[in-house]
């Protein structure tokens, strides 16, 4: 059985579990659970986590299925929340990420599904983690682009994981770069791509989320400058809270799932998280 907590969000094939859910005036979400259903199955629960709102709606259905004493399977939640704030920087900030894990740790299902993880930080947290990689999802970027470009990694934080991508890929060719983030200004600078004449290649950036797209945006004029062809941009998570004109200013085509929400633009192509994909 499956409660999918998100309507629009129905990544796995199987019976649906029923339920309304409400906030009320004071702001406090609250759900109900239609019982009438097996209660001899499993249950997996999948969820898009975009707010604490979404967040207290799990931790409620969690509750009550509990309470119906039922076997939680697997808990689906490709996008898992704050998995950026995953080191203290600075005093007086929290490790967010971790605050999070215990919740999900508590709720003791057997598995937990996450997709392309920030870091190994949030899989290392949680109990039962099933970290799925992004290969199969780039591996559908390149097949829609129809020829095989190179690899771009925007930092060093994203060169192991598109390493192993290139590998999936039977070693597609990477360029790797690097850019300087100010830890108290959050401003970005310094943006290096390591190839001296990239001759007209078209470019992939491959990473995991892309919230404002600063980082993109700023590596995609490093990438003309050493003489790029087309460029592609190919995100597991598309926060994208500015937008997506000046990246499609500045990229031929932009690639995501729907880990995040649903967006619609003549430059984006969405794929759907499915069994495919979360496999």
């Amino acid at each position: 059985m499956i409660l999918n907590l998100d309507s629009h969000f129905k990544p796995l094939n199987g019976d649906e579990i029923q339920f309304q859910s409400f906030t009320f005036a004071g702001g406090e979400p609250h759900i109900k659970i239609n019982p009438d259903f097996d209660h001899q199955q499993p249950v997996t629960v999948t969820h898009r986590l975009n707010s604490f709102h979404d967040f207290g709606v799990l931790c409620l259905a969690v509750d009550a299925l509990q309470r119906m004493g039922l076997e939680l399977y697997q808990l689906v939640i490709p996008y898992f929340p704050a998995a950026r704030q995953d080191r203290v920087m600075i005093p007086g900030e929290p490790l967010t990420v971790k605050v999070y894990a215990d919740i999900i740790n508590g709720f003791r299902f057997k598995k937990v599904t996450v997709f392309d993880a920030h870091s190994e930080v949030a899989p290392a947290l949680l109990n039962n983690c099933n970290a799925v990689p992004n290969h199969r999802f780039i591996q559908k970027v390149i097949q829609q682009i129809g020829n095989e470009p190179l690899l771009v990694s925007p930092d060093g934080g994203a060169l192991k994981k598109i390493y192993k991508v290139s590998e999936f890929l039977n070693g597609m060719e990477v360029v790797e770069c690097s850019k300087h983030r100010d830890v108290k200004t959050g401003k970005l600078e310094g943006f290096k791509v390591y190839a001296d004449d990239l001759e007209g290649r078209d470019c992939l950036v491959v990473d995991d989320i892309c919230d404002g797209g600063g980082t993109f945006i700023g590596l995609a004029a490093e990438l003309k400058r050493k003489h790029a062809g087309k460029l592609y941009l190919a995100v597991s998570h598309g926060i994208f809270s500015k937008g997506i004109d000046q990246l499609a200013a500045c990229f031929d085509h932009v690639f995501t799932t729907d880990s995040f929400r649903e967006l619609e633009h003549e430059q984006l192509t969405q794929f759907k998280l499915d069994q495919a994909l979360l496999a």
